[in-house]
């Protein structure tokens, strides 16, 4: 196994965590909030694409999908307040653009030479990932550093334990 195939293991094993999660959730249940002043799960979604849109285009810039118009500003800070479902897409909507991201960031893994990910990481991000390699483990995790605050809205709406 090498270096690349780790990093695409765990990014599938971290999606696979997300998916199941939010498998049976509803769209009304997307904006359900695991705790006062916490962030809803339609808002965290939307910031785990936009982040890993981001991301990914400040390691390979023009690598990944566009993001539909608009989408930033509807997953930035201020609009995490809002409980408004107009303001958020649907479930459905939310899982294939991440679907699209994350196969474009599998994409642009696939393609780097395991040389590189010993590379300094994007400059905005070497404080914490000074690597190539070190950013895309972050990459990888970052649905499951969200992972608990899906499992705690399930338990709130007595969904069944999947994992």
């Amino acid at each position: 196994m090498t270096a690349k195939d780790v990093l695409l293991g765990n990014m599938d094993l971290c999606m696979s965590v997300l998916n199941t999660y939010v498998s049976d959730l509803s769209d009304a249940d997307l904006l359900r909030r695991p705790a006062p002043r916490a962030n809803h799960l339609a808002w965290q979604l939307g910031h785990l694409i936009q982040s890993e849109n981001f991301l990914m285009n400040s390691l390979s810039p023009g690598s990944m999908p566009a993001l539909p118009a608009g989408f930033a500003e509807q997953h930035n800070q201020a609009a995490a307040e809002s409980d408004d479902p107009a303001r958020f897409l649907t479930k459905q909507q939310y899982m294939k653009l991440f679907k699209q991201q994350r196969e474009a960031t599998r994409k642009v893994v696939a393609g780097i030479d395991e040389a590189d990910l010993d590379k300094p990481g994007p400059e905005r991000m070497r404080r914490i990932c000074p690597t190539i390699g070190s950013f895309l483990i972050l990459v990888g995790n970052h649905p499951m550093m969200h992972a608990g605050q899906f499992a705690t809205v399930r338990r709130l709406l007595d969904k069944p334990v999947l994992i």
